[in-house]
């Protein structure tokens, strides 16, 4: 069985065409949200964790149906922008299954996970800290891909000046550009942190944060 966490989000093109009736849009993906955690809980079961650990991680999945629904009940105000956060909820479920072995934390205004923020360059920060002494740098989300990216609003990480050395203590800042937002558009995005020891990668985990202009 492959690691659900490569699962980039529903392929909702076909769901899109469907309808062009916002709220009805809205059911259904709340519905799909749903449906889609009790695949991440069956993961779950099939790690067969001890019972701190499996509970952490299913209180992690219940959490984004919540969060994420009420998101694409309230926030999202477009069919483009009810997938950003569909997706955006997916892969935090998947993250939650995965588990959180890593110390990384990613804030925007002091913020993490479900934040908000002003359309202009955002301030992203991002903290991390490794096992056993380890070290931790910047990964790649997927093949040549450094950042996972979804937005309303054409927003993108810069990736020039990237701090990419390893980091015993991780407190580096990015740059969200998103000068061409408006209020209520969305923005997700996953950074991955590796942990490394004598420069080989023992592990790696991605973080998924949803931004809300305002």
């Amino acid at each position: 069985m492959a690691m659900p966490m490569d699962y980039d989000g529903m392929r909702t093109d076909d769901a899109s065409e469907r309808t062009d009736n916002v709220d009805e849009y809205k059911r259904t993906c709340i519905d799909f949200i749903e449906d889609i955690s009790h695949d991440y809980e069956a993961w779950v079961d099939y790690y067969k964790l001890p019972e701190d650990e499996d509970k952490r991680r299913r209180s992690g999945i219940r959490a984004t149906i919540t969060r994420t629904n009420e998101w694409i009940a309230k926030v999202a105000q477009s069919i483009q922008a009810v997938d950003v956060v569909m997706n955006d909820g997916i892969q935090k479920m998947a993250e939650s299954t995965a588990g959180k072995p890593l110390e990384i934390g990613v804030f925007i205004n002091n913020t993490a996970s479900y934040t908000e923020a002003s359309p202009g360059i955002i301030d992203v920060n991002v903290k991390a800290s490794g096992r056993d002494g380890r070290k931790t740098k910047l990964g790649f989300h997927f093949k040549d891909d450094r950042f996972r990216m979804e937005s309303t609003c054409g927003a993108y990480l810069e990736e020039t000046d990237l701090p990419l050395k390893e980091f015993e203590m991780m407190d580096i800042h990015l740059k969200l550009h998103a000068e061409n937002g408006k209020r209520r558009d969305v923005i997700s995005f996953t950074v991955t942190v590796c942990e490394t020891e004598n420069d080989v990668e023992i592990d790696r985990r991605g973080l998924t944060t949803i931004v809300h202009l305002v």
